[in-house]
């Protein structure tokens, strides 16, 4: 594992108590989290809504899956790896909350409306990911986190994912990456051993595809 040194909320399900915890946290969020009105999201950004996320989950350790991982390895990486204004994630003891976390800050939530990004939640079975993945992810945790950790995957095992998800947008996304130069086909390739056979030539297929010039 690396490491990375460093509002009224919608309710789920009419749980008043878990409203109250949502508004309490809100609080203690400042501004420090509002969007400037950029098109990309920000290390500050991703930071708000771990921080967010640990005190709607009750949970310490926040998977982050998605596109915006990435901020924790390259918080500096292209605009066009970080457009997405969502994070997509869930608590790693109790995958569950990922629901609370949707009903909460999810997208057109006031936290939404507030901030201009939000958290998705999602569960483990979301994204294909290589066997061993969870040993190099990428932990993020700043005085922002307000004792919050993310847990980031890494940016070889994004490039997998979105490879496998296989859809246009993703093949993009891994070519920008290649571009970049956040992440290596040798790096890509490597991790084929950890996939299963079927898994493995898709994942061959689309990286050829995503070499090409589009």
């Amino acid at each position: 594992m690396r490491s990375v040194p460093s509002c009224s909320i919608r309710g789920s399900g009419g749980d008043a108590s878990a409203r109250a915890a949502l508004s309490a946290a809100s609080s203690r969020l400042g501004s420090a989290g509002r969007s400037t009105g950029g098109s990309r999201m920000n290390l500050k950004q991703l930071e708000h809504i771990l921080r967010a996320c640990g005190s709607i989950a009750g949970c310490r350790e926040i998977i982050v899956i998605g596109s915006q991982a990435l901020l924790a390895s390259y918080p500096d990486a292209p605009d066009e790896l970080l457009r997405s204004m969502e994070v997509d994630c869930y608590p790693l003891d109790d995958p569950a909350k990922a629901d609370l976390i949707d009903g909460s800050i999810g997208e057109l939530s006031p936290f939404h409306e507030t901030f201009g990004y939000y958290a998705h939640g999602i569960g483990p079975e979301t994204a294909a990911l290589p066997a061993g993945w969870r040993a190099r992810v990428v932990r993020l945790e700043s005085e922002n986190t307000g004792g919050t950790i993310g847990l980031c995957l890494s940016p070889e095992d994004l490039a997998v994912s979105k490879l496998l998800a296989g859809r246009e947008k993703d093949v993009g996304f891994v070519r920008e990456m290649l571009r970049a130069g956040v992440v290596t086909e040798a790096a890509i390739r490597s991790l084929a051993t950890e996939l299963s056979p079927e898994q493995g030539v898709l994942l061959g297929t689309k990286l050829q595809i995503c070499l090409r010039r589009p």
